[in-house]
């Protein structure tokens, strides 16, 4: 059987939603699941899709909804990987957590499009180019608001794809998602770093606190996460860098100590090597679009 990733994402206790644009070379995110559903709205590259029990093309324009811990991945083209600085997979992601208002959802009327709309996700939804003009125009707008106004957005993109008659169901109806993993100990694990992440954390400190040796933890995490400690440790201060850069009117040298970066030279160098850009011009490109 291939190794599924159990992705697990970073939510902090009062945002439901993480919403940003994505550019990269190419996609590289191995097949992968997580508990969270998400919406992917590819601006620009080609390649396949892998969602369920279903492969196919993919190109730019599309929109996907992923249901929760259904496994999938995006592969962008061969010509992505040859270096040519031109090609880029661009467009925005949104991802929210499983119980996003969950009592409305299920006990008031009003929202039963959207209870339908989650129930097919499971499966995986495609909206192809061309034909969702209203619903691209709001994933390109959502990454820009913040608060309340995103939040709203997001109740409209929710609605949009909900009434919508012309969506497409991606896995066949015989389609039985048999993932099946172990959270117990990950999850502590991920909660600790959730809470920890931009203070400095040793490797024997979070093998202790999961009561391993440090050579089985690397290899138990590695295989939960499909990343090195180190690895995922960075992703998740960068991750915030990004949502500090584009929310916050502060200094790159404040972002690099609130992310945990002991030295703003090895902040610079991990951001352009994780987003392509050093911090300023990924400031700059983002708040211009």
């Amino acid at each position: 059987m291939k190794t599924i990733m159990n992705e697990r994402l970073l939510f902090s206790e009062i945002a439901p939603l993480s919403v940003r644009f994505y550019d990269y070379n190419h996609f590289s995110y191995p097949l992968h699941f997580h508990s969270e559903y998400e919406i992917i709205y590819i601006q620009e590259s080609t390649g396949t899709r892998f969602v369920g029990n279903n492969i196919a093309t993919y190109e730019a324009g599309d929109i996907l909804l992923i249901g929760s811990n259904l496994p999938h991945y995006l592969k962008s083209d061969e010509m992505y990987y040859l270096g040519n600085t031109d090609l880029r997979a661009k467009g925005t992601i949104i991802q929210f957590e499983k119980e996003f208002m969950y009592y409305a959802i299920n006990h008031y009327p009003q929202f039963i499009k959207i209870k339908n709309l989650f129930q097919e996700s499971l499966r995986g939804i495609y909206f192809a180019k061309g034909h969702f003009l209203k619903l691209q125009d709001l994933l390109e707008k959502i990454p820009l608001e913040n608060g309340l106004n995103q939040f709203m957005l997001f109740l409209e993109i929710l609605k949009e794809m909900s009434e919508t008659i012309n969506r497409k169901t991606i896995s066949t109806t015989d389609f039985v998602n048999e993932t099946i993993y172990d959270t117990a100990r990950i999850d502590k694990v991920i909660s600790f770093l959730n809470k920890n992440y931009t203070r400095s954390i040793s490797l024997e400190e979070i093998a202790s606190f999961a009561a391993m040796n440090t050579s089985a933890f690397c290899r138990y995490f590695k295989s939960k996460t499909g990343k090195s400690f180190k690895n995922y440790l960075l992703d998740m201060r960068i991750g915030f860098a990004c949502k500090l850069l584009l929310m916050e009117d502060i200094s790159i040298s404040q972002i690099s100590s609130r992310c945990g970066f002991e030295t703003i030279s090895h902040f610079n160098k991990t951001f352009k090597k994780n987003t392509g850009y050093v911090p300023s011009q990924y400031k700059k490109i983002m708040l211009s679009r």
